[in-house]
């Protein structure tokens, strides 16, 4: 069994402005399908990063999310957990300014959704499936930025302490699913941080009923690491300030052991 990080999807959130202000814009919403395709141009990765503490670094912590002790037990047989300083938070900013020098100027490939000249951020699209997603921000109200960069995705790989190797995942003979979510957070909240300018934006894990649940504020440099079935969760309304993430899968390849052979049969 193998695993492996996709591509990073970096989100921009930010308040929802409110139905009665006549100064500011509906949302943008339609059902067009778009075909998904996401270009990235080369960044040069400065030689020390991720690759050397910086100097604003501190040691990696990890907290398990202990479900049977918490206001929802019924999850007490899945996993998540919280990892630390993954990141500090110089290497958060470098990591935005890295993903947004990415995108395709105006004009290029790939640049057609991004809000203008001077804004690399695009709209989050929704996958419905075919290779085509669609815009619908009453679903996913936030910016986003693809960057296919395996090269940062190993050096954030090889902070988490997790040394399973890669696969590739276009190899269509191979079969491979995502069984873990990572969610990297790039800035502080008010939750966390004393002074810090987001409120709001909590990963929320939920009851069936959603009446009770468990936050993890974000926090620049912290990972939160959890399975995709039966964990029901969400992304709370950003309040005020802006919510940066950093959001990406493990891959796991299943892999089966051939018939021994009759001669081996017993050993």
């Amino acid at each position: 069994m193998l695993s492996n990080l996709l591509s990073e999807l970096l989100s921009k959130t930010a308040p929802t402005p409110p139905a009665n202000n006549n100064n500011n814009k509906p949302p943008r919403t339609h059902n067009r399908p778009i075909r998904t395709t996401y270009i990235s141009n080369p960044v040069s990765l400065p030689a020390s990063f991720l690759t050397t503490p910086s100097p604003d670094s501190l040691p990696i912590t990890l907290t398990p999310l202990d479900f049977a002790t918490s206001p929802l037990p019924e999850y007490s047989q899945c996993h998540a957990l919280v990892l630390d300083n993954v990141l500090s938070p110089s290497e958060c900013a470098t990591l935005l300014r890295l993903a947004e020098a990415s995108v395709p100027a105006p004009g290029q490939p790939g640049s057609e959704l991004r809000h203008g000249p001077d804004d690399p951020w695009a709209p989050a699209l929704v996958n419905v499936g075919g290779g085509f997603e669609v815009l619908e921000q009453e679903y996913r109200n936030s910016d986003r930025i693809v960057w296919d960069c395996q090269e940062v995705v190993d050096r954030i790989w090889g902070r988490s302490h997790c040394d399973a190797p890669f696969v590739d995942t276009r190899d269509p003979s191979r079969s491979i699913r995502t069984l873990f979510t990572i969610h990297l957070y790039l800035n502080d909240s008010k939750a966390e941080v004393e002074g810090a300018e987001l409120v709001g934006g909590a990963t929320t894990f939920y009851s069936g009923d959603e009446k009770r649940r468990i936050d993890v504020d974000p926090k620049a440099g912290r990972v939160l690491i959890f399975q995709h079935r039966r964990l029901l969760h969400s992304g709370d309304d950003v309040l005020a300030g802006t919510k940066y993430t950093m959001r990406t899968d493990i891959l796991y390849e299943f892999i089966r052991e051939e018939e021994k052979e009759d001669g081996e049969a017993g050993q």
